[in-house]
C-alpha cells in the first residue's frame, strides 16, 4: 500500500506512517491539499494527517479539508514528538550561531534555545530544515527535527529530547475512500451545523449526555460564506453502527441543519 503524508522524507508525519501502517511505500506531499488529492485520485490507498497537537492545539486546515472531501477517517495514531538538535558531522554545540526548523518546532524548544543564546529562523518543514542544512553546508547552523531525519540525511545529533515540555504528542488520522466498521472499541467523528438560536448547542450536546456517550473532543470552525456561523466537529466513543450511537445521531438530526459522519474507526490505545 502507498500512504501519503505532508512533508519531506524524515518528517514526523512519515515516522507516524511507519509506526501505524508498518512497512509501506510513502508519498511525501508539499501540502495537506496534495495529501487529500492523492487519496481521492487513488494515487495512494490512504493518507495520514495530523489533526491536533497536545501543546499547539488543532490543525484547523485539516478540519476544513475533511469537510471538503468525500473521504472517511479509518484510524488514529498518537506520536510522541521528540526534537533533536542536528548539525553537520563534526560540529560542536558552542559553534552554533543559528537554528532552523518549522515554526511549531522552534516554539516547542523556545526555552532550550534561549538558554543556549541561539538565534531561531523559521523554515517550511522540520525534515526540510535538515535537508537544507546538508545542502548549504553551514557549520554554524543547526536544525531541529526527528532522529529519523538526521539518519536519513547522514547528519549528527548533538542532543535529543530538547523540547521544553516532554508531554508533546501529535494525533494523526488515517483517511481513505473506503469506510471501515470497527470490531473493537471505536471512536466516531462527526461535523454538523445548527440554527443560530438560544439553546441550540445545549440541545445538540444533550443527545449524547442522555445516552452516556463520552465526548472526547469538540471543535468549532467558521462556516465559510456565512460570517459568525459555525461548524461543530465532535469526536465521541462508540461506532456509528452501535444502536445507542444511531439513536443519538437520529436525535441530533432533528436539530442539525447539516450532519455528516466523517468516520468510525478503532480507538488508539497506545
Amino acid at each position: 500500500m502507498r500512504v501519503a503524508f505532508q512533508g519531506e522524507p524524515g518528517a514526523y508525519s512519515e515516522q507516524a506512517v511507519f509506526n501505524y501502517f508498518g512497512k509501506v511505500e510513502t508519498k511525501p506531499c508539499e501540502s495537506f491539499d496534495v495529501v487529500f488529492d492523492s487519496v481521492v485520485s487513488d494515487e495512494c490507498g490512504q493518507g495520514l494527517i495530523p489533526i491536533e497537537n497536545s501543546l499547539a492545539g488543532s490543525i484547523h486546515q485539516n478540519y476544513d479539508l475533511l469537510l471538503r472531501h468525500d473521504l472517511h477517517i479509518v484510524g488514529e495514531y498518537l506520536l510522541r514528538v521528540q526534537h533533536c538538535l542536528i548539525t553537520l558531522p563534526g560540529v560542536k554545540k558552542e559553534e552554533i550561531k543559528k537554528v532552523i526548523s518549522h515554526p511549531q518546532a522552534l516554539g516547542q524548544c523556545a526555552a532550550y534555545l534561549r538558554n543556549l543564546g541561539i538565534k531561531a529562523e523559521a523554515v517550511y518543514d522540520t525534515a526540510g530544515s535538515v535537508k537544507m542544512l546538508k545542502a548549504n553546508g553551514e557549520g554554524t547552523t543547526a536544525a531541529i527535527a526527528s532522529r529519523r531525519a538526521a539518519e536519513l540525511y547522514e547528519m549528527q545529533i548533538l542532543e535529543e529530547g530538547i523540547e521544553d515540555n516532554p508531554e508533546n504528542y501529535t494525533r494523526f488520522l488515517a483517511i481513505s475512500k473506503k469506510a471501515v466498521e470497527p470490531s473493537v472499541e471505536a471512536k466516531t467523528s462527526i461535523v454538523f451545523t445548527l440554527k443560530n438560536q438560544p439553546g441550540s448547542l445545549f440541545k445538540a450536546m444533550s443527545v449524547f449526555a442522555l445516552r452516556d456517550i463520552d465526548l472526547t473532543k469538540i471543535e468549532s470552525r467558521p462556516l465559510q460564506g456565512k460570517p459568525w456561523e459555525y461548524l461543530f466537529y465532535i469526536d465521541f466513543i462508540g461506532a456509528e453502527h452501535d444502536e445507542t450511537v444511531r439513536k443519538a445521531l437520529d436525535h441530533l438530526g432533528e436539530y442539525a441543519l447539516m450532519l455528516r459522519v466523517l468516520g468510525s474507526y478503532p480507538r488508539y490505545k497506545g
